[in-house]
């Protein structure tokens, strides 16, 4: 462990999450990437790992309305006049407990112009024969009602092979068609018949995906789970809870500079531009608490 971030390690799982973002910087089991990492310095590239609250996703021109009163973030995506996920990934994170296979980082949002609430929020990362397991938890410690999302951010690895090789198998029946412009909600899709079934496994190819999925197939505990495979026969899952009824998948294009370099799978509490439509926008209340997991593991 250092100021800034804590390396966690059990069986052949190792993991170091840091401050910043309250990010997740490295996940490997053995030799092999699961997720893609960044630096120990710097800005953290592409939102890898971090953790998006208190909304995922995109808020579109950065304003809104919550119980009557007009509210507006800074626009962190100018091209597409959005503020992009949240206010956690700008705010200071610190390391709250560090063991040497779990880890809790906590950041304070508080109220202001951007925001109604106050919130403390804890991200806990811990290590175990299954895996990579992460709760995130918000408690309103103000004394107003807070609309509240959220989402972890990691781009997963599913092996060697170029992301356009690698097999996805998608739960989800229907997703969140957006502008081509500004990636903001048009309307709800079933995936039958268009190029994002993944319902059963299939290869990714030069699909470009950016888009949020809904109506998921779960198993009687409420898990969904999201597997990518490499030819070679080494793959991710990730797993959620009942918590996150959407997921943000997105094959990671870039027109400038290295692109689909991973998958990035965000288990989210509500859809994009929630704080605008109020879908699935939770409302915590002072003094109540939210909390949701989700689990990385190698196949």
């Amino acid at each position: 462990m250092t100021g800034t971030e804590v390396h966690l390690t059990h069986g052949r799982y190792s993991a170091v999450v840091t401050v910043r973002g309250g990010a997740l910087r490295e996940l490997r089991f053995g030799d092999r990437n699961l997720v893609v990492g960044f630096g120990a310095e710097g800005a953290v590239p592409d939102y890898r790992g971090v953790i998006c609250a208190p909304w995922p996703n995109r808020l579109a021109d950065g304003t809104y309305t919550y119980a009557g009163k007009s509210y507006a973030a800074a626009v962190n995506e100018p091209e597409r006049r959005s503020a992009l996920h949240g206010l956690a990934i700008h705010l200071p994170w610190e390391v709250q407990e560090a063991a040497a296979d779990r880890a809790v980082l906590r950041c304070r949002i508080p109220s202001g112009p951007d925001y109604p609430g106050t919130l403390d929020l804890t991200v806990t990362y811990a290590l175990s024969d299954d895996g990579l397991h992460g709760t995130v938890r918000a408690v309103n410690t103000g004394s107003v009602s807070a609309p509240y999302g959220v989402c972890p951010h990691p781009y997963v690895v599913a092996g060697p092979s170029p992301l356009d090789d690698w097999s996805l198998e998608l739960p989800a029946n229907t997703y969140l068609e957006v502008t081509p412009d500004r990636l903001l909600p048009v309307g709800l899709r079933k995936v039958e018949g268009d190029a994002f079934d993944f319902r059963s496994p299939r290869r990714l190819g030069p699909v470009e995906i950016d888009h949020a999925f809904t109506d998921i197939s779960r198993d009687a505990a409420g898990l969904a789970r999201v597997r990518v495979l490499d030819p070679s026969g080494t793959g991710v899952e990730l797993e959620w809870g009942a918590e996150w009824r959407w997921v943000q998948v997105h094959t990671g294009d870039k027109p400038i500079g290295p692109d689909r370099l991973g998958l990035a799978v965000e288990p989210m509490t509500c859809p994009p531009d929630a704080l605008h439509s109020g879908t699935d926008l939770i409302h915590l209340q002072p003094g109540q608490s939210h909390s949701a997991a989700w689990t990385i593991r190698a196949l």
